[in-house]
Parts: C-alpha cells; sequence; structure tokens
C-alpha cells in the first residue's frame, strides 16, 4: 500500500515533465533553426502584440483603427524590418481537398523547404525520405491513416492536372493527429491555386509565415517592437525564452484586456490535483499504520519472547521500527523503479493520448528521491505508533494474547470539529473573496483533516445503525465500533481516496455540465445539411441530393430551395445588374431601441443598457441565423425534430411558419424584395433599412419553445409562388440512420468532385464532452485503495478475533460464517469510509467553483460596463452538478466488491489452537 501510490506518483511527475516542453524546445517546433516566426497582420499603420505572439491589435485600438481592412492575400516579406544578411525561409499553408482512396480528404497544404537548415525540427521524418522536387510530396501518419493512401502512393489535389508522389511520411511533434502534406516551394499551392483560378473555382485559403534567422542573439523585445510598426506579427524565440515584464508591452496599456488572467479554470484544476495528491499521501500514512499493526499484533508472541529473555521497551521499538523502515525503503526502490518502468514502456501511448510528443525524458533526481524519500519516513513514522503500542504490552499479555483497555481520546475529536468549521469557512471566504482557488483549495484540506481527526467519533455513530441489521452484519459492525484503533485509521485512508475522486469528478462533472450548455449545436443531433455555395450549381443540386441519399445512411431528407431575385443565380450579395434580396422587415415598435439609435448603444448609459437587454424586442439567440427564409414542406420540420401539431399542420396546410415573434404582428409578416443597387447592400446603419417592395403574407408563429435552428421562415412552395417570388434550388436537411464514418464521407465528396461544384456539408455530432478516462482511472484508483483499507482492517480484526474464530470452529460452527463475518467486516470499513469520503470530497469542487462563478460574474459585469451587448444566453453560467453514477458506483458498487473479495479470500475454516497446558 505504500508502493502503490508512489508507483502513481513518480509515473505522473516523469510523465508531466517530460510532456512540458521548455520554452526553446516550444520555439523550435514552430520555428525549426530560426530567431523567429513572422506573419503579415496585413494592418499598414502598426501593431503592438502579446509577448508570445497570440494576440495583437492595431496601434489606437480597433475602434480608432480607419486602414484597410487586414486580408489573407499572400504577400513577400519586407526585409527592411530587419538588420542585413538575415536569413529567410518561407513556409506558405493552404487548406484544400485531395482525392483519396475513399474520396475526398480536407487536408492542410504546405510548401517548405525541408532540406534548409532553418527546418530542422519543424518535422520528424518516420520512414521515406524528404521530397527533392516537383511532383513529389510527403504526408503525415495521420492523413495516411485517414486516406488509406501508404508511402509510394500517388495523391492528387482537387482542381490538380496532376499527382504527386508521396516519398515518405512524418509526423508533426505537437500535432499528431494533422492530416498534411508537404512539398517543395512553388511546387504545389501555387500551381494549384493559378488552375483553380483559371476555372473560376476557389483557391486554396491559407497564408505565408516566414522563418527568419538573423543571427547573434536573436530578435529581442525591442526589436520585435520595432518590427511591429510594419503590421508584422513576430514569434520570437529570445523573447519566449526571456519574455519581458508586463510593464514593457504596450499592448497591455492599450487594452487591459490582454492582460486579463484567462488562466482561472487552469489555476483551479491544479487546486484540486494538488489536493487530490495531498489526500493521496496522507491516504498513505493512514493505511501504513493498520498495517503495519497487523503485523505487530501477529508477531507479538515473538516479541514478547524478546521481553521474556530480558529484552526491554527500546528494543521491542526497535525491531517494529526497523520492519517499517526497511519496508518504506523497499516500497520507495521498488515503487520508483515501477513508476519510472512503467512511464517508459508506456511512452508511445501516453504521447499518443496527449496528441504530442515528449520533448525527451525529463528526469528530475532530486523530485524522484523525494518522492522515494517521502515513502521511507511515511514507513517509518507509520511503524510508531504500533512500535509503542507493542512495547507497552506486558510480557504476560503478549505471550497469553490478552489486550489491555485504552480510553478514547476526547481532545482530538474536538480538534476535528474545529478544523472542520475553520476550513469550510477558509474555502467558502476564498470563492468569494479575491484570494482565489489556491485559498479554497487550503481550506478544504484543513477540512479534510478535522474529518479525519473526527473518523473515530463517526465510527461510533454508526455503530447505532447496528440494532437494525442482521445477525452477521450487526456482529462486524460492532467489532468495528469497540476496536476504533484499528477501524478508525482504515475509514480514515479510504475517506481520503474517495475524498479526492469525489472532488475531481465533482468539478470535472459540473465544468462538462457547463460547456454542454454553452455549446450551441447547429442542428439537432444526427442531422445534417448539404448545400451548394456556388450559386450557378443550382442544376446540380438534384444530382447532389441522389448522391447524398446513396453515399450516406439517410433515414429522410428534406428538399430546400431560396428565394432569388432576378436570375438563378443571384444571392444576397450579389452585384450584378438585375440581382437583388428578400429581407424579413421587423414592425417599427417591435424593434430593438439599442440598435434603432443612431448612435447606437453609446447613446444610453449603462443602466438603461441593462434594462433593455431583459426587453423581449433586445434579446438575441447565441445560435446563428442560417437561413432567414427557406423553401420546403413539412418534411423539414420532421428533420428538424419540431413536433408541435399546430406548426406541422400549419405548414403541411401550405402555411408560412415564422419562428420569431419580433418579426410577426396580427398574424402578418413583412417580406421587402429589395433590387438595383441596394439589393448588393447588405449591411445598413443604425436605425436604416432598405428601399423595396413590400410583400404582407399571413403566417403561423411557432411557439417559443419551438426550436427554430437559425430559421426565421419557412416557405412552402405555393406560397411563395402564390406570393409572386421566384425560387431555386439550395440544398437539402437530412437525417441519419447511424453514425456516418469517415470512409463514407470521402466517398461523397469524391461524387461531389465529379461533379465539379462547391458544396457545404456538416453534420451535427452534438457535444463532444472530454474524455471520461481520467474519472475512471480516478475512479479505479479510489476502489483499489478503498478494498485495500477495508482488506487491512479486516486483517487485523481476524487477527484480533483469531480466538473467537477459532472457538467457531471447535463448536462446530458452520464454515461459511467465518467468510460471512469477514466479508462484512471488510465491507462495513469500506462503506463507512466512501460514504464519509463522498461527503467531505463535495466541498473542495465546490468551492472552486464558486470562484468561478464569481470571476465570470465580474467579467461579465465589466463587459457591460464598457458597452459591449453580450446576449441573454451568455450570462454566466457556472452550475455545481454532482456526479451521481460515479457516487453511486463508489458507494454501492466498492464495498459490495470489497465485502465479496474478502468473503472469497478467507478461509473457511482455521487451524485448531493447541490446548494451553495447565
Amino acid at each position: 500500500m505504500i508502493a502503490l501510490p508512489i508507483v502513481g506518483v513518480s509515473a505522473a511527475d516523469l510523465t508531466l515533465r517530460s510532456a512540458e516542453l521548455s520554452p526553446e524546445q516550444s520555439a523550435t517546433r514552430v520555428m525549426g533553426a530560426a530567431d523567429a516566426r513572422v506573419n503579415s497582420t496585413g494592418i499598414t499603420k502598426g501593431i503592438y502584440q502579446k509577448p508570445d505572439g497570440s494576440g495583437y491589435s492595431p496601434v489606437g485600438g480597433h475602434d480608432a483603427y480607419d486602414g484597410p481592412m487586414p486580408g489573407n492575400k499572400r504577400s513577400d516579406l519586407d526585409l527592411s524590418a530587419f538588420p542585413a544578411g538575415t536569413q529567410v525561409l518561407k513556409d506558405s499553408g493552404g487548406y484544400g481537398k485531395v482525392r483519396t482512396a475513399h474520396g475526398l480528404l480536407d487536408t492542410e497544404l504546405r510548401e517548405i523547404d525541408t532540406h534548409h537548415p532553418l527546418a530542422a525540427g519543424l518535422i520528424t521524418l518516420d520512414r521515406g525520405r524528404l521530397p527533392e522536387g516537383a511532383g513529389e510530396v510527403i504526408a503525415t501518419n495521420a492523413f495516411l491513416k485517414n486516406s488509406g493512401l501508404f508511402v509510394g502512393s500517388s495523391v492528387t489535389p482537387r482542381g490538380a492536372n496532376s499527382s504527386y508522389k508521396i516519398v515518405g511520411a512524418y509526423e508533426l511533434p505537437s500535432h499528431l493527429g494533422r492530416e498534411e502534406l508537404i512539398a517543395p516551394p512553388g511546387t504545389l499551392i501555387e500551381p494549384l491555386n493559378q488552375l483553380l483560378q483559371a476555372s473560376g473555382a476557389r483557391e486554396v485559403r491559407g497564408d505565408d509565415a516566414y522563418l527568419v534567422k538573423v543571427g547573434g542573439d536573436g530578435l529581442t523585445w525591442d526589436e520585435v517592437k520595432a518590427v511591429n510598426a510594419k503590421g508584422l506579427l513576430v514569434l520570437s524565440r529570445a523573447v519566449l525564452i526571456d519574455p519581458p515584464a508586463d510593464s514593457e508591452v504596450p499592448l497591455y496599456k492599450q487594452d487591459p484586456y490582454f492582460r486579463a488572467d484567462l488562466s482561472a479554470g487552469d489555476t483551479a484544476e491544479m487546486a484540486v490535483l494538488a489536493t487530490v495528491v495531498g489526500l493521496a499521501m496522507l491516504e498513505i500514512c493512514l493505511l501504513a499504520g493498520p498495517a503495519f499493526a497487523v503485523g505487530a499484533r501477529r508477531s507479538r508472541r515473538q516479541l514478547g519472547l524478546v521481553g521474556a529473555n530480558g529484552g526491554d521497551r527500546r528494543h521491542i521499538r526497535s525491531i517494529v521500527l526497523s520492519g517499517g523502515l526497511v519496508i518504506g525503503a523497499v516500497a520507495a526502490v521498488v515503487g520508483t523503479a515501477i513508476g519510472v518502468v512503467l512511464t517508459v514502456a508506456l511512452r508511445p501511448v501516453l504521447e499518443e493520448q496527449l496528441g504530442n510528443r515528449f520533448g525527451g525524458f525529463d528526469f528530475r533526481p532530486l523530485e524522484l528521491a523525494g518522492i522515494a524519500l517521502l515513502a521511507v519516513v511515511t514507513g517509518l513514522l507509520s511503524a510508531i505508533v504500533p512500535a509503542i503500542t507493542a512495547s507497552r504490552q506486558t510480557v504476560l499479555a503478549s505471550l497469553t494474547g490478552r489486550r489491555g483497555v485504552r480510553r478514547a481520546n476526547r481532545v482530538l475529536p474536538v480538534i476535528g470539529l474545529l478544523a472542520v468549521a475553520a476550513g469550510a469557512a477558509i474555502a467558502l471566504y476564498g470563492s468569494a473573496s479575491e484570494m482565489g482557488s489556491t485559498v479554497v483549495a487550503g481550506g478544504s484540506a484543513l477540512a479534510e483533516l478535522g474529518i479525519v481527526a473526527l473518523t473515530p467519533v463517526l465510527v461510533g455513530l454508526f455503530g447505532r445503525l447496528g440494532r437494525w441489521l442482521p445477525l452477521s452484519p450487526r456482529l462486524a459492525l460492532r467489532d468495528a465500533v469497540r476496536n476504533r484503533g484499528r477501524t478508525a485509521p482504515a475509514v480514515a485512508a479510504v475517506l481520503a481516496a474517495v475524498a479526492g475522486t469525489v472532488a475531481v469528478a465533482t468539478y470535472e462533472h459540473s465544468r462538462d455540465v457547463q460547456m454542454r450548455h454553452e455549446y450551441v449545436a447547429d442542428l439537432p443531433h444526427g442531422t445534417g445539411l448539404l448545400e451548394t455555395t456556388e450559386n450557378d450549381a443550382y442544376k446540380e443540386v438534384p444530382a447532389l441530393r441522389e448522391a447524398l441519399a446513396k453515399d450516406l445512411p439517410l433515414a429522410l431528407r428534406a428538399d430546400v430551395d431560396r428565394l432569388v431575385v432576378g436570375k438563378p443565380t443571384c444571392d444576397t450579395f450579389s452585384a450584378e445588374p438585375g440581382c437583388g434580396r428578400v429581407e424579413i422587415i421587423k414592425p417599427k415598435d417591435q424593434r430593438c431601441p439599442l440598435y434603432e439609435n443612431p448612435k447606437g448603444p453609446d447613446a444610453f448609459s449603462e443602466a438603461e443598457t441593462r434594462t433593455l437587454r431583459q426587453d423581449w424586442r433586445c434579446q438575441e439567440s447565441r445560435r446563428f441565423t442560417q437561413h432567414a427564409t427557406v423553401v420546403a414542406d413539412e418534411k423539414l420540420l420532421t428533420v428538424l425534430a419540431v413536433t408541435d401539431p399546430g406548426t406541422v399542420s400549419a405548414l403541411k396546410a401550405g402555411k408560412p411558419v415564422a419562428f420569431d415573434k419580433r418579426q410577426v404582428k396580427d398574424g402578418k409578416l413583412t417580406l421587402r424584395v429589395v433590387s438595383g443597387p441596394e439589393g448588393a447592400n447588405v449591411f445598413q446603419g443604425m436605425g436604416q433599412e432598405p428601399p423595396g417592395e413590400d410583400k404582407v403574407i399571413a403566417v403561423h408563429l411557432a411557439p417559443e419553445s419551438v426550436e427554430s435552428w437559425g430559421i426565421e421562415l419557412i416557405l412552402p412552395p405555393a406560397a411563395a409562388k402564390a406570393t409572386g417570388l421566384a425560387t431555386a434550388p439550395s440544398g437539402s436537411y437530412f437525417s441519419t440512420d447511424g453514425v456516418v464514418a469517415s470512409a463514407q464521407r470521402q466517398k461523397l465528396a469524391g461524387e461531389i468532385d465529379r461533379m465539379g461544384v462547391e458544396v457545404s456539408l456538416r453534420i451535427e455530432a452534438g457535444y463532444q464532452g472530454n474524455d471520461d478516462l481520467a474519472l475512471l482511472a480516478l475512479t479505479v484508483f479510489a476502489g483499489l485503495v478503498t478494498i485495500g483499507a477495508a482488506g487491512i482492517a479486516t486483517g487485523l480484526a481476524q487477527a484480533d478475533a483469531e480466538a473467537d474464530l477459532k472457538t467457531l470452529s471447535a463448536v462446530g460452527a458452520a464454515p461459511r460464517v467465518r467468510r460471512t463475518l469477514s466479508g462484512f467486516q471488510c465491507g462495513v470499513v469500506a462503506l463507512m469510509g466512501v460514504v464519509l469520503g463522498s461527503a467531505a470530497g463535495i466541498l473542495p469542487a465546490v468551492g472552486l467553483r464558486l470562484t468561478q462563478r464569481r470571476e465570470r460574474e465580474e467579467l461579465y459585469d465589466h463587459s457591460i460596463a464598457e458597452g459591449h451587448l453580450p446576449s441573454v444566453d451568455s450570462v454566466p453560467y457556472v452550475p455545481i452538478s454532482v456526479p451521481w453514477e460515479t457516487l453511486g458506483g463508489l458507494i454501492i458498487v466498492v464495498p459490495l466488491g470489497a465485502a465479496l473479495l474478502a468473503a472469497l479470500v478467507t478461509r473457511s475454516s482455521g487451524a485448531l489452537a493447541r490446548r494451553a497446558a495447565g
């Protein structure tokens, strides 16, 4: 039991240290052997940036910026911003589709000279060789796995007139799952874009970066700021290794938001981790004491013989303490060695799980030695109480097996109660003050220690339940209560292990509930949308619908059309002559005042803004409006899981259905047909609306409880025709029958590619929560510790009750009596520890969540004060949710498993005792 936690702690230490890259290693993976990685922002008037390059803003702020909008147009690097003799390596990236063995796969396309010295460290070649010239590429292992290709295969990007041979496989050390192809400069992206541009297809999107080598000490922070004046964003190796103080960063002075501590979640997680580690160490101490007591109790006859042969108390204490020292040392060596070996052996698995390679095994001898020393000290300290107890036994008591009577400690429970009250108060104070999660963790740990001190009293309270139990569990419970000296430490050890698990489980489950709430789904789960992104491809929509039905497992398909003004190739953003758009016009008295005032929200005070945010006219949904108006029949409602009878009946009867009550008045909705030059301008100022011809139609307003999934109005085909509005096919909504595999999607993409059209395909997979592997591991660990602790307590109980068990055997008791009693003894200890640990583990999780809630509310209030208008759905939501399934598994399954295991391993009959000589 000492070695097991040491295995986990030493393995965790080596894993975390190895996975944590140094600034030098992080820089190498991003910029190779260069001194800096430079990107153009397109802001010609200069920028201010964060030292790590993760954020920037125009000089003067975005509100004061009046230059051209930044774009992703590729351009060469302006070397005038760097010293003479600077080496530059261009790193071009793009995002396109590539033909695979299954169809089409979205892939990162990259051009860089992999033979250049500055590229050293960017990639790791796994097999094959680097590309030498045009027509050769290398691919990541993730691309080869998902595409069905291999080294030696030929691959063709969509739109290219020739294929490329894959001559090697590589991996990106920090992005093992990325699908990417690399070709020599000028052989992939540039020729492909020329062909795509000539055919009128969409070019490969992306940007250029430049690896820069200036020599000397690299680019200092002052030099980075000078380069920023030309609108260049710089990630400097020298700055990453030696970052400047916050006072030297102009961006923080201009916009303090960039300096805001957004790592509250990470701090809270570290606090939870520290709490769990502390409880694990406490568990070691609590478990080891009873374990040594078992050994001392079983060897009391030998210790009595030492006393009978002239040994005094010092000799007995030394014998027991030496056993603790030896066991602690062995546990230290074995536990540390196993932890290191497991980490080394499981390195590939750990790296795949993390998604990045270690920077190398980072052995910290002092840390590992400290962990090992902890085991030695724990073994020694855990043997102190058994050593003192054994030395106080008289020789006669040791030889005859008699036990003395010991008074209960009345001071310890009082101290424990005070510690619980103080710890809870400190934790709650930390959650409501600026002191943060560290205070919460400290208070929680103090409260946990207080509960541990109260364990003997709590065990006694459990004993009062025995009057309602059957014979065997009543005997086991009373035995546990009467011998609290061996029961309380084991219960406390289970408490500590379970409390840590419950704390982490509650915190993670609460955060998962929060993220699930904040996730905005585009469509119902398992529902998809296929639509063309090129208006002149409307003639291909029927063929696209057929391919969709053939290649994907569809449950239902609902075809939709779009409204057009002018030619079928016109859309909302078309600036062609004769094109226009159809827009829904809200009644003036149902428009939000915040947007109707020409000055916008700045025309209102903070109090007025807060009040108006609660006005039903100003409440905006988090979901983006995908299509204001679609033309479809009642099948669309089925696909979108709309089951309201009135809504379904109205659309089936040919009546339009509206979903936004702000747009409907007296059962009427206004559609404005905007044509001419105004039709191409979809952006109006505050309080302005476009001129056009109004068409007032009667609609059915769906109840507010009905989810529209980003659609504001559904027009039946007959109603659109009766209104005089023209339509054109646009795509289909569909629901799937089962999970759509990657190969199926690639096959469909291949079919679409052969049609030569651009489409958008998305399938709602729902919120993808965090992997529960960590929680499962914690639960299993808590279960093992619980069973181990209960087993130790059971072993000590059997050692104490050996005479009673032999008497049972002598008088002819059934073998199952011995097994049943042992099983219930083990189960009782486990149940008491799990129940107390579950209650104790809630406190740190609640405190940390309250801290995060306060921080989110302060940020929300600050946003309102600054004039930002967060939607109603963005009001801070930081729930506290208990993982009942995890608690149920701990409270029911673990004690039951411990009891059954103890019953199985207990011998049904023991050896009869030799009759003592008269």
